[in-house]
């Protein structure tokens, strides 16, 4: 049965009794902390925790987990911390936030206690936006991040600290979780104890409809999609798609060579009222998409790469992992400039994971690739901002606004990573005559000996090192002028040299087609340097965004105005699409009305190209190396290719 608010403090003295004492190593000298965290009311996106927490008499600080692994940024969502209150022998302990620091709070210890009791709850927020700190419950599932239901002493590191965590879930609810289960008795789990990094690294995916996948059930160590659904037929996954993404972990294996934890589960959320992203953790992932993703091919289409991204970061980001992003605690700042590794080389090969395993087709994946390069190319900000600088910039980057995206630039280390690392693995290729690829670096940097999660980090001159190993060449140069340089032409030389070319077609590829259905979107960005986002029931966009340079733009369109007509007619994106046909057709240039916070005006583009939409052109003076590059490798045969 639920168990009631007033009972979790009886619970929590239990557990706490219940603790193993702490033994003679150094890391387990600490005495371990106990949480109890009652989900009962998570439909109602509130979640009450308990802690028991040693401590001497005596000040003490106590911190809100404040830079989350995986986030790259101060983004503990301390705003949504309710309800704390301390005390200590059933006596309240008064407690003061620092004035300097949002996340610390200090206080007394009294005399004669050992230990305080902490009680807080969580607020889940209920807009569907953001990261892990976004909305994380529904009426029929929650995710639950351990980081958001905690403080901690300062002073130890978080390997350092032991917590023994229990759950309550509201009734009929299953879980899915790499946290070790000690017992469960109806809704409450109590997990074996565990560090604080491995606690904060374990989130738990709970719910009404759940359904446990296992994958590749001959390989070890095993593999699981716990899922997580608004409805029971969101659940629902075809023999050829849970066979491909069975695929996935025997070529993740074969790419790597090697694992880094004991058990992996994939937290798949499948819910069109949370927040949609990945977050990597080293014995799962974080994955949450909207419903119909299992079941519609649009949005299947559009989050088939994310799965196997997520499941990369594993090796790359969690065991190996840039030496200024791996801090001993949750208050040190972490430093990012590296994360044109961490992400990009992460993305890049998540995207050829996809491809290998069959969760998409070659020709999806050139497509994306193509849509990739096509938005770098129309990035007039790479004039003033080097790469790196939107790794070094990640923590302010990734909540900035759409608009102006091509000026400002984004999080590009993602999409861009995709091309330098790319281009990195066809010199590889053409250096070694074939004999060699971008595989054998991750193997000799991201292999080593399979064993339980560990950690070791590295800084550029490693990287640069290793990938010498494997193919002698200038690395540092190589990454240095597309890396840490501005370049007014976005880096093609991966596409051009594995035997293929940008190009331009006139029709948009099915890709495009499942984006624009899947995200509600009118993607003219190669043409007239819009993007859009339909409101089908007004009969009018949103400019999501304008390149700079394009007509668009040049004519005083901007982000944040609506389109109302095209061509003197009312907005629709068919309506839209024959019109840009109509300018190459006719060689008349192109009038759309806007309107700018209640005032309109009609715009007129000098355009006549019609649509254009990106896609990859076979170059057959040069060998096919893109083709070999998403080859399978694990020997497992794949679905009709």
């Amino acid at each position: 049965m639920t168990m009631p608010r007033r009972s979790a403090a009886g619970a929590l003295l239990l557990l706490a009794l219940c603790l193993p004492r702490a033994s003679s190593s150094a890391a387990a000298a600490l005495p371990p902390i106990a949480i109890v965290v009652d989900a009962s009311e998570a439909p109602r996106k509130i979640f009450h925790a308990r802690l028991v927490l040693p401590a001497p008499p005596g000040p003490l600080t106590l911190l809100y987990p404040k830079w989350i692994p995986g986030e790259h940024g101060p983004s503990g969502p301390i705003a949504n911390l309710a309800g704390l209150k301390l005390s200590a022998g059933g006596k309240t302990i008064p407690w003061h936030r620092d004035t300097l620091d949002m996340f610390t709070f200090h206080c007394e210890v009294p005399q004669g206690s050992q230990s305080i009791e902490i009680a807080l709850d969580f607020l889940s927020p209920a807009a569907a936006d953001g990261f892990s700190a976004g909305a994380s419950a529904t009426s029929q599932l929650a995710v639950i991040s351990w980081n958001q239901m905690l403080l901690y002493p300062a002073g130890p590191s978080s390997d350092d600290l032991t917590y023994a965590a229990s759950l309550t879930l509201p009734p009929g609810w299953r879980h899915g979780s790499a946290l070790p289960v000690a017992s469960q008795d109806g809704p409450t789990i109590r997990f074996k104890p565990v560090s604080l990094t491995t606690l904060v690294d374990s989130p738990v995916l709970a719910g009404a409809f759940f359904r446990k996948v296992p994958l590749s059930p001959q390989t070890k160590p095993p593999h699981e999609i716990d899922m997580a659904a608004d409805s029971a037929a969101a659940l629902e996954m075809t023999p050829d798609l849970l066979a491909a993404h069975g695929r996935l972990v025997d070529e993740a294996l074969a790419l790597f060579g090697a694992t880094h934890y004991g058990e992996y589960h994939f937290l798949y959320t499948l819910s069109d009222h949370t927040a949609h992203f990945g977050l990597e953790h080293h014995e799962s992932s974080d994955d949450r998409v909207p419903e119909r993703t299992l079941v519609d091919e649009n949005p299947r289409r559009v989050h088939a790469h994310l799965l196997p991204h997520e499941f990369v970061h594993s090796w790359n980001g969690k065991y190996r992992r840039p030496t200024d992003l791996a801090t001993p605690d949750y208050q040190t700042p972490m430093q990012s400039d590296l994360l044109w590794v961490y992400e990009g080389l992460t993305h890049y090969l998540g995207y050829v994971l996809t491809a290998r395993s069959g969760l998409e087709t070659p020709d999806l994946f050139r497509q994306e690739v193509a849509r990739i390069a096509s938005g770098l190319v129309l990035r007039p900000g790479r004039e003033w901002r080097p790469l790196v600088d939107t790794a070094v910039a990640a923590q302010i980057l990734y909540n900035a606004p759409q608009g102006w995206a091509a000026w400002r630039r984004g999080v590009d280390f993602y999409g861009e990573g995709v091309l330098i690392w790319l281009e990195a693995d066809v010199l590889i290729r053409q250096r070694s005559k074939g004999q060699r690829s971008l595989d054998d670096f991750c193997r000799l940097f991201h292999g080593g000996t399979s064993g339980p999660p560990a950690l070791k980090t590295y800084t550029a001159d490693d990287v640069y090192a290793a990938l010498g190993q494997i193919a002698p060449y200038d690395w540092k140069g190589f990454f240095e002028s597309r890396v840490y340089s501005v370049a007014a032409r976005a880096p093609l030389g991966g596409i051009e040299g594995s035997g293929w070319r940008l190009a331009y077609g006139s029709t948009r590829t099915d890709f495009i087609k499942s984006q624009e259905d899947a995200d509600k979107i009118v993607d003219a960005s190669a043409s007239i340097g819009l993007l859009l986002k339909k409101d089908e029931g007004m009969g009018e966009a949103v400019i999501l965004d304008a390149v700079p340079g394009l007509p668009a733009a040049a004519a005083g369109v901007g982000p944040g105005m609506k389109l109302i007509a095209v061509d003197g007619r009312r907005f629709s994106p068919d309506g839209l699409r024959q019109a840009l046909r109509a300018t190459k057709e006719k060689g008349e240039p192109l009038d759309l009305l806007i309107e700018n916070a209640e005032y309109f005006r009609t715009c007129r583009l000098d355009y006549r190209d019609g649509e254009k939409y990106p896609v990859l052109e076979r170059d057959a003076s040069k060998p096919d190396l893109l083709g070999e590059i998403i080859r399978p490798r694990a020997g497992r045969p794949a679905a009709a290719r």
